[in-house]
Protein backbone atom coordinates (compact mmCIF):
# COMPACT_ATOMS: atom_id res chain seq x y z
CA UNK A 1 0.00 0.00 0.00
CA UNK A 2 1.41 3.39 -1.02
CA UNK A 3 0.98 6.03 1.69
CA UNK A 4 0.71 9.53 0.26
CA UNK A 5 -0.81 12.82 1.39
CA UNK A 6 -1.70 16.24 -0.03
CA UNK A 7 0.32 19.28 1.03
CA UNK A 8 0.30 23.09 1.03
CA UNK A 9 2.56 23.77 -1.90
CA UNK A 10 4.84 26.79 -2.13
CA UNK A 11 4.79 27.98 -5.73
CA UNK A 12 5.18 30.98 -8.02
CA UNK A 13 2.32 33.19 -9.26
CA UNK A 14 1.30 32.13 -12.75
CA UNK A 15 2.62 35.31 -14.40
CA UNK A 16 6.25 34.54 -13.39
CA UNK A 17 6.31 30.73 -13.30
CA UNK A 18 8.36 30.48 -16.50
CA UNK A 19 10.99 32.79 -14.98
CA UNK A 20 11.20 30.85 -11.72
CA UNK A 21 11.14 27.31 -13.13
CA UNK A 22 14.48 25.69 -13.93
CA UNK A 23 16.04 22.44 -14.96
CA UNK A 24 16.90 20.05 -12.08
CA UNK A 25 20.10 20.78 -10.16
CA UNK A 26 21.87 17.64 -11.36
CA UNK A 27 21.51 17.90 -15.16
CA UNK A 28 23.84 20.86 -15.60
CA UNK A 29 27.06 22.10 -14.06
CA UNK A 30 27.61 25.33 -12.15
CA UNK A 31 28.85 27.31 -15.16
CA UNK A 32 25.88 26.23 -17.28
CA UNK A 33 23.55 27.32 -14.46
CA UNK A 34 25.32 30.70 -14.27
CA UNK A 35 24.73 31.23 -17.97
CA UNK A 36 21.07 30.13 -17.83
CA UNK A 37 20.28 32.32 -14.80
CA UNK A 38 22.11 35.40 -16.08
CA UNK A 39 19.83 38.41 -16.02
CA UNK A 40 17.04 36.49 -14.26
CA UNK A 41 16.91 37.27 -10.54
CA UNK A 42 13.85 35.00 -10.17
CA UNK A 43 15.57 31.82 -11.44
CA UNK A 44 15.26 28.86 -9.07
CA UNK A 45 18.97 28.17 -9.71
CA UNK A 46 19.56 30.83 -7.07
CA UNK A 47 18.14 28.34 -4.56
CA UNK A 48 19.04 24.91 -5.98
CA UNK A 49 22.44 25.95 -7.38
CA UNK A 50 23.18 29.07 -5.33
CA UNK A 51 26.82 29.06 -6.41
CA UNK A 52 25.53 31.05 -9.41
CA UNK A 53 25.60 34.09 -7.08
CA UNK A 54 29.34 33.62 -6.49
CA UNK A 55 32.36 33.69 -8.78
CA UNK A 56 33.44 30.50 -10.52
CA UNK A 57 36.24 29.86 -8.00
CA UNK A 58 33.77 29.35 -5.14
CA UNK A 59 33.30 25.70 -4.12
CA UNK A 60 29.65 24.77 -4.63
CA UNK A 61 29.81 22.75 -1.39
CA UNK A 62 31.10 25.63 0.73
CA UNK A 63 28.92 26.48 3.73
CA UNK A 64 28.41 30.03 2.43
CA UNK A 65 26.82 28.60 -0.71
CA UNK A 66 24.30 26.50 1.23
CA UNK A 67 23.54 29.52 3.41
CA UNK A 68 22.94 31.57 0.28
CA UNK A 69 20.26 29.05 -0.74
CA UNK A 70 18.45 29.75 2.54
CA UNK A 71 18.72 33.52 2.09
CA UNK A 72 17.44 33.31 -1.47
CA UNK A 73 14.56 30.97 -0.54
CA UNK A 74 13.46 33.46 2.12
CA UNK A 75 13.92 36.38 -0.29
CA UNK A 76 11.78 34.68 -2.97
CA UNK A 77 8.97 34.31 -0.42
CA UNK A 78 9.32 37.85 0.92
CA UNK A 79 9.10 39.26 -2.60
CA UNK A 80 6.06 37.15 -3.48
CA UNK A 81 7.90 35.07 -6.09
CA UNK A 82 6.95 31.97 -4.09
CA UNK A 83 3.65 31.84 -2.19
CA UNK A 84 2.26 29.01 -0.05
CA UNK A 85 -1.20 27.63 -0.80
CA UNK A 86 -3.67 27.91 2.07
CA UNK A 87 -5.10 24.42 1.60
CA UNK A 88 -3.50 20.99 1.41
CA UNK A 89 -4.00 19.59 -2.06
CA UNK A 90 -2.53 17.46 -4.80
CA UNK A 91 -1.34 18.82 -8.12
CA UNK A 92 -1.21 17.44 -11.66
CA UNK A 93 1.91 18.14 -13.72
CA UNK A 94 1.90 17.35 -17.44
CA UNK A 95 4.88 17.54 -19.79
CA UNK A 96 4.80 17.48 -23.58
CA UNK A 97 7.83 16.51 -25.66
CA UNK A 98 7.86 15.56 -29.35
CA UNK A 99 4.04 15.58 -29.43
CA UNK A 100 3.68 13.13 -26.51
CA UNK A 101 2.22 14.21 -23.16
CA UNK A 102 2.68 12.44 -19.82
CA UNK A 103 0.57 13.25 -16.75
CA UNK A 104 1.91 13.00 -13.21
CA UNK A 105 0.44 13.56 -9.76
CA UNK A 106 2.43 15.72 -7.36
CA UNK A 107 2.10 14.16 -3.92
CA UNK A 108 3.92 13.78 -0.64
CA UNK A 109 5.30 10.25 -0.18
CA UNK A 110 6.05 8.78 3.24
CA UNK A 111 9.62 8.62 4.57
CA UNK A 112 8.93 5.26 6.22
CA UNK A 113 7.82 3.81 2.87
CA UNK A 114 11.26 4.63 1.45
CA UNK A 115 13.08 3.21 4.46
CA UNK A 116 11.10 -0.06 4.53
CA UNK A 117 11.36 -0.65 0.77
CA UNK A 118 7.77 0.09 -0.23
CA UNK A 119 9.27 2.75 -2.48
CA UNK A 120 11.39 0.61 -4.77
CA UNK A 121 14.91 1.56 -5.84
CA UNK A 122 16.87 0.31 -8.84
CA UNK A 123 20.16 2.18 -8.39
CA UNK A 124 22.79 2.56 -5.69
CA UNK A 125 23.44 6.04 -4.35
CA UNK A 126 26.75 7.77 -3.68
CA UNK A 127 27.22 8.98 -0.13
CA UNK A 128 28.80 12.30 -1.19
CA UNK A 129 25.82 13.15 -3.39
CA UNK A 130 23.39 12.09 -0.66
CA UNK A 131 25.22 14.30 1.81
CA UNK A 132 25.04 17.30 -0.53
CA UNK A 133 21.26 17.00 -0.99
CA UNK A 134 20.71 16.19 2.68
CA UNK A 135 22.45 19.42 3.62
CA UNK A 136 20.35 21.33 1.10
CA UNK A 137 17.06 19.83 2.38
CA UNK A 138 18.09 20.23 6.02
CA UNK A 139 19.20 23.87 5.80
CA UNK A 140 16.19 24.98 3.73
CA UNK A 141 13.75 22.85 5.76
CA UNK A 142 12.07 22.01 2.47
CA UNK A 143 12.03 19.73 -0.55
CA UNK A 144 12.77 22.39 -3.14
CA UNK A 145 12.76 19.87 -6.00
CA UNK A 146 10.54 16.80 -6.48
CA UNK A 147 11.65 13.26 -7.14
CA UNK A 148 10.29 11.29 -10.09
CA UNK A 149 8.25 8.15 -9.31
CA UNK A 150 6.42 5.60 -11.43
CA UNK A 151 3.39 3.60 -10.33
CA UNK A 152 1.52 0.62 -11.83
CA UNK A 153 -1.32 1.74 -14.08
CA UNK A 154 -4.56 2.55 -12.25
CA UNK A 155 -7.82 3.23 -14.10
CA UNK A 156 -9.44 5.26 -11.30
CA UNK A 157 -6.50 7.65 -11.16
CA UNK A 158 -6.35 7.82 -14.97
CA UNK A 159 -10.02 8.82 -15.17
CA UNK A 160 -9.68 11.45 -12.45
CA UNK A 161 -6.63 13.00 -14.15
CA UNK A 162 -8.40 12.99 -17.51
CA UNK A 163 -11.39 14.82 -16.04
CA UNK A 164 -9.39 17.48 -14.22
CA UNK A 165 -6.99 18.13 -17.10
CA UNK A 166 -9.90 18.80 -19.44
CA UNK A 167 -10.19 22.11 -17.59
CA UNK A 168 -7.96 25.18 -17.81
CA UNK A 169 -4.45 24.72 -16.41
CA UNK A 170 -3.05 26.90 -13.63
CA UNK A 171 0.29 27.02 -15.45
CA UNK A 172 0.85 26.60 -19.17
CA UNK A 173 4.22 27.48 -20.67
CA UNK A 174 6.97 26.16 -22.91
CA UNK A 175 10.50 26.17 -21.48
CA UNK A 176 13.56 27.19 -23.47
CA UNK A 177 14.29 23.56 -24.34
CA UNK A 178 10.95 23.27 -26.16
CA UNK A 179 9.19 21.17 -23.49
CA UNK A 180 5.58 22.09 -22.71
CA UNK A 181 4.58 22.29 -19.03
CA UNK A 182 1.02 22.32 -17.69
CA UNK A 183 -0.07 22.29 -14.05
CA UNK A 184 -3.48 21.89 -12.39
CA UNK A 185 -4.62 22.17 -8.77
CA UNK A 186 -6.51 19.21 -7.27
CA UNK A 187 -8.26 21.05 -4.46
CA UNK A 188 -11.72 19.41 -4.25
CA UNK A 189 -12.07 17.24 -1.14
CA UNK A 190 -13.67 14.33 -3.01
CA UNK A 191 -10.84 14.24 -5.57
CA UNK A 192 -8.19 14.42 -2.84
CA UNK A 193 -9.87 11.51 -1.04
CA UNK A 194 -10.08 9.46 -4.26
CA UNK A 195 -6.36 9.90 -4.97
CA UNK A 196 -5.30 9.03 -1.43
CA UNK A 197 -7.49 5.93 -1.36
CA UNK A 198 -6.47 4.83 -4.87
CA UNK A 199 -2.79 4.97 -3.98
CA UNK A 200 -3.52 2.94 -0.85
CA UNK A 201 -4.40 0.05 -3.19
CA UNK A 202 -1.07 0.31 -5.05
CA UNK A 203 1.51 -2.02 -3.51
CA UNK A 204 4.69 -0.18 -4.51
CA UNK A 205 6.00 3.05 -5.96
CA UNK A 206 9.15 3.01 -8.09
CA UNK A 207 11.88 5.63 -8.19
CA UNK A 208 12.35 6.47 -11.85
CA UNK A 209 14.74 9.41 -11.41
CA UNK A 210 16.10 11.11 -8.31
CA UNK A 211 17.58 8.35 -6.14
CA UNK A 212 19.86 10.81 -4.34
CA UNK A 213 17.04 13.30 -3.71
CA UNK A 214 14.82 10.46 -2.41
CA UNK A 215 17.52 9.18 -0.07
CA UNK A 216 18.35 12.68 1.16
CA UNK A 217 14.71 13.62 1.81
CA UNK A 218 14.02 10.36 3.64
CA UNK A 219 17.17 10.56 5.76
CA UNK A 220 16.48 14.16 6.78
CA UNK A 221 12.92 13.18 7.70
CA UNK A 222 14.26 10.32 9.84
CA UNK A 223 16.73 12.71 11.50
CA UNK A 224 13.96 15.13 12.40
CA UNK A 225 11.88 12.31 13.88
CA UNK A 226 14.76 11.28 16.16
CA UNK A 227 15.36 14.86 17.23
CA UNK A 228 11.73 15.47 18.17
CA UNK A 229 10.88 14.09 21.65
CA UNK A 230 7.19 14.60 20.89
CA UNK A 231 7.32 12.88 17.49
CA UNK A 232 3.88 11.56 16.45
CA UNK A 233 4.46 10.38 12.89
CA UNK A 234 2.11 12.75 11.10
CA UNK A 235 4.43 15.78 11.06
CA UNK A 236 5.23 17.30 7.67
CA UNK A 237 8.87 16.17 7.84
CA UNK A 238 7.65 12.56 7.61
CA UNK A 239 6.83 13.19 3.95
CA UNK A 240 8.73 14.27 0.85
CA UNK A 241 7.58 15.59 -2.51
CA UNK A 242 7.32 13.37 -5.60
CA UNK A 243 5.73 13.50 -9.03
CA UNK A 244 4.16 10.10 -9.76
CA UNK A 245 3.55 8.96 -13.35
CA UNK A 246 1.79 5.79 -14.55
CA UNK A 247 4.46 3.43 -15.86
CA UNK A 248 2.89 3.08 -19.30
CA UNK A 249 3.42 6.79 -20.04
CA UNK A 250 7.15 6.83 -19.33
CA UNK A 251 9.97 6.46 -21.79
CA UNK A 252 13.58 5.59 -20.95
CA UNK A 253 16.19 6.69 -23.45
CA UNK A 254 19.75 5.51 -23.93
CA UNK A 255 22.53 6.33 -21.45
CA UNK A 256 25.88 6.02 -23.20
CA UNK A 257 29.53 5.77 -22.22
CA UNK A 258 32.80 7.40 -23.30
CA UNK A 259 36.21 6.16 -22.18
CA UNK A 260 39.53 8.04 -22.06
CA UNK A 261 41.88 5.21 -23.09
CA UNK A 262 42.10 1.55 -24.12
CA UNK A 263 44.04 0.35 -21.07
CA UNK A 264 47.30 0.09 -23.03
CA UNK A 265 45.77 -1.73 -26.02
CA UNK A 266 46.07 -0.54 -29.59
CA UNK A 267 42.83 -0.12 -31.53
CA UNK A 268 43.51 -3.31 -33.50
CA UNK A 269 44.26 -5.27 -30.32
CA UNK A 270 41.11 -3.94 -28.68
CA UNK A 271 38.91 -4.89 -31.64
CA UNK A 272 40.51 -8.34 -31.79
CA UNK A 273 39.75 -8.96 -28.12
CA UNK A 274 36.15 -7.83 -28.63
CA UNK A 275 35.68 -10.68 -31.12
CA UNK A 276 35.77 -13.15 -28.21
CA UNK A 277 32.30 -12.04 -27.07
CA UNK A 278 30.82 -9.99 -29.93
CA UNK A 279 30.13 -10.23 -33.64
CA UNK A 280 31.62 -7.08 -35.19
CA UNK A 281 30.60 -5.18 -38.33
CA UNK A 282 32.16 -1.98 -39.70
CA UNK A 283 29.52 0.73 -40.22
CA UNK A 284 31.40 3.72 -41.61
CA UNK A 285 32.47 7.05 -40.18
CA UNK A 286 29.14 8.12 -38.62
CA UNK A 287 28.09 6.64 -35.28
CA UNK A 288 24.76 4.78 -35.50
CA UNK A 289 22.17 3.77 -32.91
CA UNK A 290 21.98 0.15 -31.70
CA UNK A 291 19.18 -1.69 -33.48
CA UNK A 292 17.87 -3.74 -30.54
CA UNK A 293 18.59 -5.56 -27.31
CA UNK A 294 22.15 -6.98 -27.07
CA UNK A 295 23.35 -4.83 -29.96
CA UNK A 296 25.84 -2.01 -29.34
CA UNK A 297 27.59 0.65 -31.37
CA UNK A 298 31.15 1.73 -30.65
CA UNK A 299 33.05 4.63 -32.15
CA UNK A 300 36.85 4.71 -32.22
CA UNK A 301 39.47 6.38 -34.43
CA UNK A 302 36.79 7.90 -36.67
CA UNK A 303 35.13 4.55 -37.33
CA UNK A 304 31.83 3.10 -36.10
CA UNK A 305 31.35 -0.61 -35.44
CA UNK A 306 28.19 -2.57 -34.63
CA UNK A 307 28.65 -5.18 -31.90
CA UNK A 308 26.21 -8.03 -31.35
CA UNK A 309 26.67 -9.91 -28.10
CA UNK A 310 27.19 -13.65 -28.41
CA UNK A 311 24.69 -15.95 -26.69
CA UNK A 312 27.07 -16.90 -23.88
CA UNK A 313 27.32 -13.28 -22.65
CA UNK A 314 23.79 -12.84 -21.29
CA UNK A 315 20.86 -14.61 -19.63
CA UNK A 316 17.45 -13.40 -20.77
CA UNK A 317 15.83 -15.04 -17.74
CA UNK A 318 17.87 -13.04 -15.23
CA UNK A 319 16.72 -9.42 -14.60
CA UNK A 320 20.32 -8.17 -14.26
CA UNK A 321 22.19 -10.44 -16.66
CA UNK A 322 19.77 -9.56 -19.49
CA UNK A 323 20.73 -5.87 -19.36
CA UNK A 324 22.98 -4.44 -22.01
CA UNK A 325 24.67 -2.27 -19.39
CA UNK A 326 25.66 -5.50 -17.62
CA UNK A 327 27.05 -7.01 -20.83
CA UNK A 328 29.03 -3.90 -21.73
CA UNK A 329 30.28 -3.44 -18.17
CA UNK A 330 31.39 -7.04 -17.87
CA UNK A 331 32.86 -7.81 -21.30
CA UNK A 332 34.13 -4.40 -22.42
CA UNK A 333 34.70 -2.06 -19.50
CA UNK A 334 35.85 -4.56 -16.88
CA UNK A 335 37.42 -7.41 -18.84
CA UNK A 336 39.21 -5.34 -21.50
CA UNK A 337 39.58 -1.83 -20.08
CA UNK A 338 39.94 -2.58 -16.35
CA UNK A 339 37.13 -0.20 -15.38
CA UNK A 340 35.56 -1.99 -12.45
CA UNK A 341 33.69 0.73 -10.54
CA UNK A 342 31.53 2.89 -12.78
CA UNK A 343 30.66 5.16 -9.89
CA UNK A 344 34.21 6.26 -9.12
CA UNK A 345 36.55 5.54 -12.06
CA UNK A 346 37.74 8.82 -13.61
CA UNK A 347 38.50 7.21 -17.00
CA UNK A 348 34.82 6.92 -17.90
CA UNK A 349 32.06 9.45 -18.42
CA UNK A 350 28.34 9.09 -19.18
CA UNK A 351 26.21 10.92 -21.74
CA UNK A 352 22.42 10.93 -21.70
CA UNK A 353 20.81 10.10 -25.02
CA UNK A 354 19.05 13.46 -25.09
CA UNK A 355 22.38 14.94 -26.22
CA UNK A 356 22.36 12.70 -29.27
CA UNK A 357 24.93 10.35 -30.76
CA UNK A 358 26.72 13.36 -32.21
CA UNK A 359 27.91 14.21 -28.70
CA UNK A 360 29.66 10.82 -28.49
CA UNK A 361 31.39 11.39 -31.82
CA UNK A 362 32.38 14.91 -30.78
CA UNK A 363 33.97 13.77 -27.51
CA UNK A 364 36.04 11.13 -29.34
CA UNK A 365 36.97 13.21 -32.39
CA UNK A 366 38.19 16.03 -30.12
CA UNK A 367 40.77 13.69 -28.61
CA UNK A 368 39.26 14.05 -25.13
CA UNK A 369 38.03 10.45 -25.26
CA UNK A 370 39.28 7.39 -27.10
CA UNK A 371 36.13 5.24 -27.24
CA UNK A 372 32.36 5.77 -27.25
CA UNK A 373 29.84 3.00 -26.50
CA UNK A 374 26.17 3.51 -27.48
CA UNK A 375 23.63 1.28 -25.70
CA UNK A 376 20.06 0.25 -26.44
CA UNK A 377 17.80 1.72 -23.71
CA UNK A 378 16.29 -0.40 -20.96
CA UNK A 379 12.50 -0.66 -20.66
CA UNK A 380 10.17 0.28 -17.81
CA UNK A 381 9.35 -3.42 -17.45
CA UNK A 382 13.03 -4.24 -16.95
CA UNK A 383 13.34 -1.45 -14.38
CA UNK A 384 10.30 -2.64 -12.42
CA UNK A 385 11.38 -6.31 -12.61
CA UNK A 386 14.74 -5.37 -11.14
CA UNK A 387 13.18 -3.29 -8.36
CA UNK A 388 10.62 -6.02 -7.58
CA UNK A 389 13.38 -8.62 -7.17
CA UNK A 390 15.39 -6.26 -4.93
CA UNK A 391 18.18 -6.12 -7.47
CA UNK A 392 20.23 -3.05 -8.36
CA UNK A 393 21.02 -1.86 -11.87
CA UNK A 394 24.60 -0.92 -12.73
CA UNK A 395 25.25 2.82 -12.32
CA UNK A 396 24.13 5.22 -15.05
CA UNK A 397 21.63 2.84 -16.64
CA UNK A 398 18.46 4.91 -17.06
CA UNK A 399 17.89 8.36 -18.51
CA UNK A 400 14.34 9.70 -18.45
CA UNK A 401 13.11 12.51 -20.66
CA UNK A 402 11.60 14.94 -20.30
CA UNK A 403 13.14 15.93 -16.97
CA UNK A 404 10.85 17.41 -14.34
CA UNK A 405 11.00 21.20 -14.23
CA UNK A 406 11.90 22.44 -10.76
CA UNK A 407 10.16 25.37 -9.14
CA UNK A 408 6.52 24.66 -10.05
CA UNK A 409 5.86 23.66 -6.46
CA UNK A 410 7.91 23.23 -3.25
CA UNK A 411 7.15 21.27 -0.08
CA UNK A 412 8.03 22.75 3.32
CA UNK A 413 8.97 20.30 6.09
CA UNK A 414 7.46 22.40 8.87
Amino acid sequence: MAVIKPFKGVRPPKNIVAQVASRPYDVLNSEEARIESQGNEKSLYRIIKPEVDFNSKTDEHDDVVYQKAVENFEMFQNRGWLVQDEKEMYYIYAQTMDGKTQYGLVVCAHVEEYINGKIKKHELTRRDKEEDRMKHVRINDANIEPVFFAYPDNETIDNLIKRITSGVAEYNFVSTDGIGHLFWLVDRDNDIKTITESFASIPYLYIADGHHRSAAAALVGAEKAKQNPDHRGDEEYNFFMAVCFPANQLNIIDYNRVVKDLNGLSTDEFLKKLEMNFLIEEKGSEIIAPIGLHNFSIYIDGQCYSLTAKDNTYDDNDPIEVLDVTISSKYILDELLDIKDLRSDKRIDFIGGIRGLGELKKRVDSGEMKLAIALYPVTMKQLMDIADTDNIMPPKTTWFEPKLRSGLVIHKLS
